[in-house]
């Protein structure tokens, strides 16, 4: 097999000493395959070896999706009765001489359904994560994942101008969040988005998570809206913070400090520096304005097939960057009680530095 991605597997599995590889559908499952295939009650799993086509088990219902495969796949699949299915995997595990085995499963993805199944078909295996594999394989994007990113960006944004002059008093958070998410889906964001949108206003702007309310806008708020697309699989990640009238003078001076904080996160990354300097960057700005103790996150995280995966942005991660690599940063300061700002911006990394993927204006905008 000659596909570049399958071949750096099969290297990967080579150097952690991995026989097989047992994979759920999810990132690493479709960025080998090119396939998105529905978790369901009935078990889903794709068997990577070093010496066969890899093996998937799939619900009979599912098979017609194989064809669009980017690498071949050997499928058996199982009808809707639920005590044939432990025999397709012990067929499995005899065919791919499984016995014995080490195993890497992704931590984060493998169900408890699948693994049972596959425990019980290899009596002797040894199961150990795949994380560092995983990771391995997906960190550095390449053209085509960045185009798609760049355009997943695009999308976002453009989606968000649209939903701008919707954000005035009386307007509740959960009326915008909605409206956004359909101009993300208008602007052709793929349907599943990477996270449903925050919008938090005033006192909820606090919160980095939020969930969006009932809340009506008010004059003198603070609105962080976080949000992103998809395109082909692949996530953008973006935080803006208006102002709805004018603001109190508080709040107006940590925009600015986030903001700045933010050109420093961003102007930070280049090859062969250490993660955790773009977090020490940004943070430095905040914590010298004296609002460090209202920083409570890392300055960000990897950004790609998930919303969130390596490299992350925090201050003690020594990972070096390297071109290909794509993250957020996205510094907040949280007043309890006021509101909140957040900036946050996507960054790829270059051979000569680091780009920022998103360009939406981040300068006070009062709507």
């Amino acid at each position: 097999m000659t596909d570049p991605r399958f071949a750096h597997l099969l290297k990967l599995m080579d150097q952690y000493q991995i026989k097989a590889l047992a994979l759920n559908p999810g990132p690493v499952f479709t960025y080998l395959t090119g396939l998105s295939l529905h978790l369901m009650e009935r078990p889903t799993v794709l068997i990577i070896t070093k010496t066969h086509d890899p093996l998937i088990l799939l619900p009979e219902l599912e098979a017609g999706k194989l064809s669009a495969s980017r690498i071949p796949l050997t499928p058996l699949t199982f009808n809707d009765d639920p005590s044939t299915w432990q025999k397709v995997f012990t067929y499995a595990s005899h065919r791919y001489n499984l016995e014995g085995s080490t195993i890497g499963v992704e931590p984060t993805r493998l169900r408890f359904l699948e693994l049972d199944y596959l425990q019980k078909a290899i009596l002797v295996a040894k199961f150990v994560s795949a994380e560092k594999i995983c990771e391995s394989l997906r960190i550095l994007k390449d053209e085509e994942e960045i185009k798609e990113m760049r355009r997943a960006v695009q999308i976002a944004q453009e989606a968000l101008k649209a939903v701008l002059p919707m954000i005035k008093p009386r307007v509740t958070e959960k009326e915008i969040a909605a409206e956004l998410t359909i101009q993300m889906l208008r602007m052709g964001s793929d349907p599943e988005l990477p996270f449903s949108p925050i919008v938090a206003s005033g006192p909820n702007s606090a919160n980095p998570h939020a969930i969006p309310t009932e809340r009506e806008i008010q004059n003198g708020d603070l609105v962080v809206i976080d949000w992103g697309a998809r395109s082909n699989g692949y996530c953008s990640d973006l935080t803006r913070t208006f102002a709805v009238g004018s603001l109190a003078p508080e709040l107006e001076k940590i925009f600015n400090v986030v903001n700045q904080a933010n050109a420093a996160g961003r102007a930070a990354g280049a090859p062969e520096k250490a993660a955790g300097s773009v977090d020490q960057a940004a943070r430095n700005v905040i914590e010298s304005a004296g609002f460090g103790d209202y920083f409570t996150h890392r300055t960000g995280h990897g950004l790609g097939l998930e919303d969130h995966e390596s490299p992350y942005i925090f201050g003690k991660n020594d990972q070096i960057l390297a071109p290909g690599m794509t993250y957020t940063v996205e510094p907040g300061i949280y007043l309890p009680g006021m509101g909140g700002v957040r900036i946050e911006d996507n960054i790829l990394i270059t051979p000569t530095g680091c780009e920022s993927l998103s360009d939406i204006s981040r300068d006070l905008t009062i709507l």
